[in-house]
């Protein structure tokens, strides 16, 4: 019998991409194709999903080519998702009736400036997020309201909704299954994650019509199979990217914490089965295996990685990504300036839409070194807001961080990141944890690793990274954070933009 193994299916912000894994998790082949980022006004993010489908498409054949499998050697998929982004298709033709508005996107502000004033208490306590753009429910009200005919047609249940897992197995099963699971469901703002079903007096204030929601489902189970590929590939994992990346760094203990340096940076501590409530963090389920909820708190920060892109191709400060790890070493601190990445406001802790981008502290010695290293250090001072609160709220003491994602392989940033925190952070051998942790998923669900004790003895450190930075100066930089982010809040509702 030929060897089987698990393929991931892991459809990012700005490229869909495939990974083949075996039973040690190691690699055998990735695929990986960008799609198209669309602005078409300020504040807008969006995307189209066919695109995201087509590329979905040719990163699995380059996954399974460079692999040098054959499909029939898969025994299931897995697949993780950019989150709260939203997809609503005519399930007639099978064409989306726009294009997907990104998490990113603030046009929405309106709408939860409204549910927040008047359904705060209600909304944090059913579905543990504050109400923002960030999240689903307020993209769906938009395209109801804003798209010719769109809620008259999901009026009659012609319409479907999803976020962008619900979107592909829909299409991989060609049309026969809408489903979700129950951490993607916890982000789109309709979800009780108390009762775990959709929520009815939250569906009437938004009118958004039940028919439209896909079913919500375990995180490991089979869903469907997988017919547009030519197979009968059993579909048998789904998650969040955030809560799969949790998944994946073997986080199953309460206490347990991540974070993912992606376009932003996302920091989950698993709370087991206590539902934690905080006020400036959201707490969303981590997965659901069996009958079983495991719940998270997260802090979503909307840009980290995004602003080193920004430094790369709106500045033209660097060629390539990696150069910001040198140039910002080329000097021995940020000479006194600071940077806020509010490009899109601020999420977590502060929650701030209307905040925008700053660079302060400027002077006529600055250079663009000082600016790269100001970037690197703004991605561990919003790591350090969100990890503040979480403790205090959680009443759980946070001794180390694990790490993942494409900053995490910036040493200079990790230290600098154990220093301001002043903890330990672990950084991974395998550091495509979010798709190794759906292929975990999917493959427990099929026996292909037998228990979660079995998961635990494959993950390995690389490295880790000790605080070694004087106290005294350590608050001193941080105190100048807090200063600069006080002075972005609130910038584009004072003077406009």
């Amino acid at each position: 019998m030929a060897e089987k193994y698990i393929l991931a299916i892991d459809e990012g912000t700005t490229s869909a991409r495939a990974i083949v894994f075996d039973k040690e998790l190691n690699i055998l082949g990735i695929g990986q194709n960008e799609f198209t980022q669309y602005y078409p006004q300020p504040g807008y993010v969006e995307h189209s999903p066919e695109e995201i489908w087509q590329a979905q498409l040719l990163a699995i054949n380059k996954a399974l080519e460079r692999a040098k499998i054959d499909r029939n050697n898969i025994l299931s998929i897995g697949i993780t998702n950019q989150r709260e982004t939203t997809v609503m298709w005519d399930t007639r033709t099978g064409k989306p009736i726009y294009n997907a508005i990104v998490w990113q996107d603030r046009r929405t502000a309106p709408i939860t400036d409204y549910l927040k004033a008047n359904y705060l208490r209600l909304i944090k306590d059913r579905t543990g997020l504050v109400p923002d753009p960030y999240f689903s429910a307020s993209k769906i009200k938009w395209i109801l309201d804003n798209v010719p005919n769109a809620r008259e047609k999901a009026e009659k249940g012609e319409i479907k909704f999803g976020t962008i897992d619900t979107y592909l197995i829909w299409k991989l099963t060609n049309g026969k299954v809408h489903v979700t699971d129950f951490s993607n469901a916890s982000r789109t703002m309709l979800f009780n994650i108390r009762k775990t079903e959709w929520d009815r007096e939250i569906l009437e204030i938004l009118k958004i019509p039940e028919a439209i929601l896909p079913d919500v489902k375990a995180s490991s189970e089979i869903y469907g199979f997988a017919e547009a590929l030519n197979s009968s590939i059993p579909i048998s994992g789904d998650a969040g990217d955030q809560q799969a990346a949790l998944f994946g760094q073997i986080a199953f203990n309460q206490g347990d914490v991540k974070c993912t340096y992606g376009t932003g940076s996302f920091i989950l501590l698993n709370t087991g089965s206590n539902l934690v409530s905080s006020n400036d963090l959201l707490t969303t389920i981590a997965w659901g295996i069996g009958k079983g909820i495991t719940y998270a708190l997260e802090g979503s920060i909307f840009i980290t990685g995004a602003a080193v892109q920004w430094f790369r191709d709106s500045l033209r400060a660097i060629d390539v990504s990696d150069e910001i790890e040198p140039l910002a070493d080329s000097v021995p601190d940020n000479g006194g300036v600071y940077f806020v990445p509010a490009f899109t406001g601020l999420g977590a802790p502060y929650w701030d839409p209307y905040a925008r981008g700053l660079i302060i502290g400027i002077t006529r010695g600055t250079t663009k070194a000082h600016i790269a290293r100001a970037i690197l250090e703004s991605i561990a001072y919003q790591t350090r807001d969100v990890l503040e609160i979480m403790q205090g709220d959680s009443g759980i003491k946070i001794d180390s961080l694990k790490v993942d994602g494409g900053a995490s392989k910036n040493d200079l940033l990790m230290q600098f990141q154990a220093d301001i925190l002043k903890m330990k952070v672990i950084r991974p051998k395998i550091m495509e944890t979010t798709s190794m942790g759906v292929a975990m998923l999917a493959g427990l669900s099929v026996g292909y690793w037998n228990s979660i004790d079995e998961l635990k003895q494959k993950w390995k450190i690389d490295q880790v990274f000790e605080p070694k930075m004087d106290d005294e100066y350590r608050e001193r930089l941080y105190a100048g954070w807090k200063e600069a982010v006080r002075r972005a809040l609130g910038w584009a509702k004072t003077v406009g933009g």
